[in-house]
């Protein structure tokens, strides 16, 4: 019970946009560092090939060493991103494409910086097996943290934003393609052994990114309207109440039907269960959705609401004190509307 409020407690510092910001931030670098050592320690030893914009930044300088000449993986990242983020700039969002871009640049960095030994050398299998994993779980970890990996994320980010569909399957086939180019030049072992990286890779970071995954929830209640004000006033989605009798008290019940993003079922089952603990909850997978839908901010980590959003974020605050003394005029730092606020001005409820 200690351990759970404690959890509670620190969940509750999400409803500060400096702590937020700060965890963006720790993801970041955790995500690039997780990806140079990948390079370093998997893909390089097994003569592999990434993929995205890493991947084809790493095939241009292998086909440049091949005619004497040398284009950094480092600065090819680098050249290959940045019209991408200036293209998402506006579509997706400033901060999210900063923080992406800044995973970019540090990744560069630790490339030159760090020097890591290969763990598994010789045992092509097991590279494969677990470098895929590895730069999936960085590529969760940046997207979890309100960042990304940039390059092809950007481009599936953006056309999921759009259509609110995954696209990994699209991107793995990107990769696909990218590879076979690289089998002609370099040989079709090591580019076999790059598509099953790719599928790996692909698969894991579906299996933990569930942003554009959606599910329908059922719930049979003796309190239809009360659970449903609850759970359109804290969730910010629509609900539909159907009037049943139950089969075995024969009283009768509400069956209120809703569709939300998987990621936020524990939320809403938490939420009903505070307003009756009675209540009986299924959930399934909701494979096709028409309608209008709304999605948490795409550059937030913490994704669940927190209730009780301070007005001023003191963290902020006080860095406005620090730029005040030193001459300069501090920003609004009033809090952005809520989620239900947003709601009543007619933004995105389905």
């Amino acid at each position: 019970m200690i351990a759970f409020d404690l959890y509670e407690r620190t969940l509750s510092l999400g409803r500060y946009a400096s702590v937020r910001r700060i965890v963006t931030t720790v993801c970041v670098v955790v995500s690039a560092l997780m990806q140079a050592y990948v390079i370093e320690a998997f893909i390089n030893p097994a003569n592999l090939l990434a993929g995205g914009f890493t991947g084809a930044a790493i095939l241009i300088d292998r086909v440049t060493s091949l005619v004497g000449l040398s284009f950094p993986t480092s600065v090819g990242m680098l050249a290959l991103n940045t019209p991408v983020a200036l293209a998402c700039w506006r579509s997706i969002s400033t901060r999210f494409v900063i923080f992406s871009m800044l995973q970019v640049a540090l990744l560069s960095l630790f490339l030159n910086i760090f020097e890591f030994p290969p763990l598994l050398p010789g045992d092509t299998v097991l590279e494969v097996l677990f470098g895929g994993v590895l730069i999936g779980l960085s590529t969760v970890v940046a997207l979890k943290g309100g960042a990304s990996t940039a390059g092809t994320d950007f481009i599936a980010l953006y056309v999921s934003n759009r259509t609110g569909r995954t696209i990994w399957t699209a991107v793995f086939i990107g990769n696909c393609l990218m590879l076979l180019v690289f089998g002609s030049i370099f040989g079709w072992k090591p580019a076999a052994y790059s598509i099953v990286f790719q599928f790996i890779a692909t698969k894991t970071v579906d299996e933990f990114y569930h942003r554009y995954q959606r599910s329908a929830m059922f719930i049979t209640t003796k309190r239809p309207t009360d659970v449903a004000r609850a759970y359109t006033h804290e969730m910010d989605h629509g609900a539909s109440i159907i009037n049943a009798t139950g089969a075995f008290t024969g009283e009768p019940v509400g069956i209120i039907h809703a569709v939300l993003s998987t990621y936020e079922v524990s939320e809403a089952t938490k939420l009903v269960r505070s307003v009756d603990p009675r209540a009986v909850i299924s959930v399934m997978p909701n494979e096709g959705f028409v309608g209008n839908f709304r999605h948490a901010g795409i550059d937030e980590p913490l994704p669940t609401k927190v209730r009780e959003t301070p007005e001023v974020d003191p963290l902020l605050a006080a860095m406005a004190r620090m730029r005040r003394g030193a001459g300069f005029e501090p920003r609004d730092l009033r809090r952005p509307l809520s989620r239900k606020r947003r709601g009543e001005q007619g933004t995105g409820r389905e």
